[in-house]
């Protein structure tokens, strides 16, 4: 069980009845005042704010050693663990988008305003800051459910973990949804009309859609993506192709060189071959996400790739569990980062 080491926290409660007070007893939000630890309990926070991309600084720790992580929204992972020793504050800040459906976009609407959770081992939090975000760039996913936020574990998409990787001033907006092909992104109007309007020049676009393209052919599947890089280049925004992730379907010889694995679908299409040629002719950048994916399970072979997935709960070699999509978030990063498409000081390592 986790323990609560809420020092500071705990005397703000006794003295100002902490977990009485809703955030709008303050009143309406108008974004001219930082808001604070009277809108937080003992294990998480609420902040009765509109949609927006808001600032979040934390200041971590208490009397005790402590070990405290945040996530927030649909089960987002907005901050990775983070000890601080006895005695000693440790400060961190990230940005969050905060959307209503605040996850899938043909989901439930969720709660209105921001909801923060903490975890960890031994979580502590002794201060906290709200504020909106007044330069914050924002990377856009357009994705399926191996990249969108899940609503329940142990499901995981590594959308829903990229977050954490990411310092103040960027934050992700993530509107994968689960079950979409490039043909239904296109043409439901809580996705890519939804999405489109809201990119600002520079903003990074991430698209990776196949899994859901089983019946698509290579013709439409081709004139899809290139539609959907017109529209983010339309808004001055920066396309990004990303070949999907590996279904966990290993050959007799340890390999995943089939078509299950690398996506190849019921009529020949291979997905991310046209991927990669439509990025070449558009000449948009690419993160080969099926070749970091291969590499990765296959160097840990049959028994212990079982973990990245969803096999031991659900016999499931599709879907990420949350370690699968933590670690391959953090090959986007890296990607990112590689390519230039945000800056390094903007990422967080390890």
């Amino acid at each position: 069980m986790r323990r609560f080491n809420l020092a500071v926290l705990a005397a703000l409660t006794l003295s100002t009845g902490l977990a009485a007070v809703p955030a709008h007893a303050h009143g309406p939000y108008e974004g001219r005042r930082a808001l604070g630890l009277e809108n937080c309990t003992a294990a998480a926070c609420h902040f009765d704010v509109p949609p927006g991309t808001y600032d979040v600084k934390v200041l971590l720790g208490g009397e005790a050693a402590s070990s405290t992580s945040v996530t927030g929204e649909t089960r987002r992972a907005l901050l990775p663990e983070t000890p601080a020793p006895a005695g000693e504050r440790v400060s961190r800040s990230f940005t969050v988008n905060v959307r209503t459906p605040e996850g899938e976009p043909t989901g439930p609407d969720g709660t209105a305003g921001l909801d923060l959770r903490l975890g960890g081992a031994a979580p502590a939090l002794a201060d906290i800051k709200v504020s909106p975000a007044r330069h914050a760039r924002q990377i856009f996913l357009v994705g399926d459910s191996t990249v969108c936020d899940q609503p329940g574990a142990p499901y995981s998409g590594w959308g829903q973990q990229l977050p954490q990787y990411l310092r103040k001033g960027l934050s992700v907006a993530n509107y994968a949804d689960s079950g979409e092909s490039t043909v239904t992104y296109l043409a439901d109007s809580r996705l890519w009309a939804t999405v489109q309007p809201r990119i600002r020049p520079g903003d990074p676009v991430l698209i990776q859609l196949a899994h859901n393209d089983k019946t698509t052919d290579e013709a439409t599947y081709r004139a899809n993506l290139e539609a959907l890089v017109a529209g983010v280049r339309e808004k001055r925004g920066e396309p990004v192709l990303l070949t999907p992730i590996v279904r966990r379907w290993f050959n007799a010889d340890g390999t995943l060189d089939n078509g299950t694995a690398l996506l190849v679908n019921g009529l020949g299409v291979d997905h991310p071959a046209v991927i990669r040629s439509v990025s070449a002719a558009r000449d948009v950048p690419l993160i080969d996400l099926t070749a970091k994916t291969k590499a990765l399970v296959e160097s840990l072979g049959v028994e212990a790739s079982k973990a990245l997935y969803l096999y031991n709960e659900k016999r499931d070699n599709t879907h990420t569990s949350v370690r699968g999509a933590t670690a391959y978030a953090g090959l986007v990063r890296d990607e990112l980062v590689a390519r230039h498409l945000v800056p390094e000081g903007k990422v967080r390592v390890g």
